[in-house]
C-alpha cells in the first residue's frame, strides 16, 4: 500500500521473522480479542433470552398474586349476619357460626347486635370444642362490656371451657386449676347469678379431683416407704381440701405413716379426728385396728398438734 498503512484484517499481521517473545505477546493479544468478542456475543444472546423469561416470570407472579386475594369484602346488614350465625349454629357448623357472629362485630361494631354476637361467638366455639377460641372471644367481651348482663354467663362458659378438659388424676391438673379460678371469680363477683350455683358444684368436683391427685402421689410415696413425703401430701388434703371425699382416707394414711416413723402421738391424733368426724367410715375401722383403744373418739388431741386446728 502506497500510504504505508497495513491493510485492515481480522487477524494481526505477524512479521515473517518475528522474535519468539514478540510472537508470544501477539498471540496472547489475539486470544484476548477473540474472547472479548465471544463474550459480547454471549452477553447479547443471554440478554435476548432473559427478556422473555423475565416477562414470563412477571406474568406468573401476577397470576399467583391475583389468585391469593381474599374474597371481596361485601357489607351486609347486622341482622342478616346474626341470623346466618344462628342458622349455622342450629346446623352444627359451630366454627362457621362463630365466624358469622364475629363478622357482625367486625362490620357493625356499634350496633346492639354486635355485643350479643360476641357472646354467641364464644358459645359457638365452645359447642365446637374450640375451647381456646371460646375463652379468647369471651374474655374480649368481658373486657369491652364489664357491666353487661351476660358477663356472668361469659365467666361460666370460660370455666366450662377449662372444666371440659380436666384429665384424670394421674396427669397434669392445669385445666383443673384454671377452672377453679374461673368459677371462683364467677361465684365471688356474681354470687346471686343463675350460674353461681352450678359453678360452685363444679368447683367442689374440681377440688375433689385435686385432692385425688394429692392422694395418688401420697400413696406412691407411702408404698416406697418415703413416709415424710407421703405425710406432706396427706396433710395437704386435710389442710386444703377438707370438704372433699378424700379426707377420711387421708387421715387413715396419716395414722399409718406416723406409726411407721414412730410418731405415736400424731398417729393417735389423726385417728381420733377420723373417728370423731367419720365414725362410720371404713377408714376409721382400719385406723382403730392399728391404734387400738387409744383411737377412741372420746380421746382429745394434743393442743400443740397441727391437726387440732383443722377440725
Amino acid at each position: 500500500v502506497a500510504s504505508g498503512v497495513p491493510p485492515r484484517s481480522s487477524r494481526l499481521a505477524v512479521p515473517d521473522e518475528a522474535h519468539p517473545a514478540v510472537l508470544g505477546r501477539l498471540l496472547m493479544i489475539e486470544m484476548i480479542v477473540l474472547c472479548t468478542m465471544a463474550g459480547r456475543k454471549a452477553g447479547a444472546a443471554l440478554a435476548a433470552l432473559r427478556a422473555p423469561v423475565l416477562a414470563l416470570g412477571m406474568g406468573v407472579l401476577l397470576v399467583a398474586c391475583s389468585g391469593n386475594n381474599e374474597d371481596e369484602y361485601v357489607e351486609r346488614p347486622a341482622e342478616e349476619l346474626f341470623a346466618q350465625g344462628e342458622t349455622l349454629l342450629a346446623e352444627g357448623s359451630f366454627e362457621d357460626s362463630a365466624r358469622a357472629f364475629e363478622e357482625v362485630e367486625r362490620q357493625h361494631p356499634y350496633s346492639q347486635l354486635a355485643v350479643r354476637a360476641q357472646v354467641m361467638a364464644g358459645y359457638a366455639y365452645f359447642e365446637g370444642r374450640l375451647y381456646d377460641q371460646s375463652i379468647g372471644a369471651l374474655r374480649s367481651f368481658i373486657d369491652l362490656h364489664p357491666g353487661n348482663s351476660d358477663v356472668p354467663y361469659a365467666h361460666y362458659l370460660i370455666g366450662m371451657s377449662y372444666y371440659e378438659r380436666i384429665s384424670d388424676v394421674g396427669r397434669d391438673q392445669e385445666m383443673t386449676e384454671e377452672s377453679l379460678a374461673a368459677f371462683g371469680e364467677l361465684v365471688r363477683r356474681f354470687p346471686d347469678s343463675d350460674y353461681a350455683r352450678d359453678a360452685q358444684l363444679k368447683m367442689d368436683l374440681a377440688y375433689d379431683h385435686m385432692a385425688g391427685k394429692e392422694m395418688l402421689i401420697g400413696r406412691y410415696y407411702q408404698e416406697r416407704r418415703q413416709f415424710v413425703a407421703a405425710i406432706n401430701r396427706f396433710r395437704s388434703v386435710v389442710d386444703n381440701y377438707d370438704t372433699t371425699t378424700h379426707v377420711p382416707e387421708a387421715l387413715h394414711r396419716l395414722t399409718e405413716s406416723y406409726l411407721a416413723i414412730g410418731v405415736t402421738e400424731e398417729a393417735r391424733d389423726a385417728a381420733a379426728v377420723l373417728g370423731y368426724n367419720y365414725p362410720d367410715s371404713v377408714w376409721y375401722e382400719r385406723s382403730y385396728a392399728l391404734i387400738g383403744s387409744g383411737a377412741e373418739p372420746a380421746i382429745e388431741t394434743q393442743d400443740d398438734s397441727w391437726i387440732s386446728g383443722i377440725f
